[in-house]
């Protein structure tokens, strides 16, 4: 068996795991609410992939190099998952309109140094509080899931999980601080809108004074996340991630970890689904790379568009490599080894990249099921009370908001 020679029917097991991934939460969201529910689905479906790969050598070397991915993937996710449950903010501030904006520029920050899902975690509960006899607070929220939730994490490997695969497939890790003028243009104007929003839908409320300061407790946790950060940017062990993780866990304050309400089923989600996407996407990645000219995709705005618009409705870190697979065979790169990095680091296919990673984490805003966070906010969200709009009411929001704001980044930086 030849890669290129791969037929178009092993496409179809990640094809339909994407689709149970987006659809299953809303066609059938009690039952596959338990892990063990979307362990069945990935084991089923990644059954046919890993009989028909398994038969060659070819094939499960393929198998066994995204063995070696899905394990660094699994260890830094699950690191910051660790480190982050056990940091918590306390206190309340006034959920006036400038404070409220202020928390979101912070969170906007803070996803590059805890990752859209930890910096989300971490802010969504101090920003209900300081809003909680506020009547209209669901547009809080919606914004928050666009800058904290998605378009906060560009420029940082821990940003956002599709950059923390490149960083892995050799990307190097300062690279994405060169999209901080894409970060900067549409996380300062998300800002500037929301602040004008909040303040009309703060003209009649009362002013809530601040009843405690903020205070960030979890000394041993925000330790043990420096020494995660330097061991990544060194390139260092994934054990001696792992050995912080385990560090900060154990040494770490269970009080501060149920006062996030931290358990490990999201952990646990994420291992189990991105199990079978590191299986289904195998041969997805060969065809994408060797028929890469069949798909008509040329330029950094067209990569853009592609990964954006896929990203909105799928996984975003899929995404993102689907389609940095296909920018590598426009270069003639095998999708092999550390090969999202020799894109980085070509000044052509540089760009192209670029577009990839913006398009796949600035897009992901625009549904609730484009990033992980995006639902667990808005489950946070309605258990304090908040009506939080529905699946198609939110992207009422994201296209009137934010996809004028993407054909603005396309036009100015792709």
């Amino acid at each position: 068996m030849h890669v290129a020679q791969l037929p178009l029917l092993t496409v179809v097991p990640f094809v339909g795991l994407l689709l149970v991934i987006a659809l299953a939460p809303l066609g059938v969201p009690r039952w596959w609410h338990h892990n063990r529910n979307k362990a069945l689905v990935a084991f089923l479906i990644s059954v046919p992939v890993l009989f028909y790969l398994g038969r060659t050598e070819i094939g499960r070397q393929l198998l066994l190099e995204k063995a070696h991915e899905y394990v660094g993937f699994i260890v830094v996710i699950g690191a910051l998952f660790m480190i982050t449950g056990g940091i918590h903010i306390e206190g309340s501030l006034a959920g006036t309109p400038l404070v409220n904006t202020a928390m979101l520029a912070i969170g906007a920050v803070l996803s590059n140094l805890l990752g859209t899902t930890g910096a989300s975690v971490l802010l969504i509960r101090p920003l209900l509080r300081a809003n909680q006899r506020r009547k209209r607070v669901a547009h809080i929220v919606i914004f928050f899931i666009f800058i904290v939730a998605n378009c906060g994490g560009l420029l940082t490997p821990i940003g956002d999980p599709p950059l923390l695969l490149g960083f892995l497939k050799g990307v190097p890790f300062t690279w994405t601080l060169r999209l901080w003028p894409q970060w900067l243009a549409l996380n300062g104007i998300l800002l500037v809108l929301f602040n004008i929003w909040d303040r009309w839908a703060n003209h009649d409320e009362v002013k809530v004074p601040s009843h405690e300061p903020l205070r960030v407790r979890g000394a041993i946790e925000l330790a043990a996340l420096a020494g995660v950060m330097a061991t990544i940017i060194t390139g260092g062990s994934l054990l001696v991630i792992l050995i912080f993780a385990v560090l900060a866990y154990f040494l770490g304050s269970e009080e501060r970890r149920t006062l996030n309400v931290f358990t490990f089923v999201p952990l646990v989600e994420v291992a189990v689904l991105f199990a079978a996407i590191f299986v289904t996407m195998t041969p997805v990645l060969e065809i994408l790379n060797a028929r890469a000219a069949d798909f008509g995709l040329a330029s950094p705005r067209q990569f853009f568009w592609a990964s954006g618009t896929l990203s909105s409705v799928l996984d975003n870190a899929p995404t993102y490599l689907a389609f940095a697979a296909s920018a590598a065979g426009l270069q003639g790169i095998p999708p092999h080894g550390p090969y999202i990095g020799a894109l980085a680091l070509d000044p052509h296919a540089g760009k192209l990249l670029a577009a990839i990673s913006t398009g796949s984490v600035f897009m992901g805003a625009n549904t609730y099921i484009g990033n992980a966070p995006n639902f667990m906010v808005k489950a946070i969200a309605e258990g304090s009370g908040v009506r939080m709009p529905s699946f198609f009411g939110y992207m009422a929001y994201s296209v009137g908001l934010l996809v004028p704001l993407f054909v603005l980044v396309s036009v100015v930086f792709f």
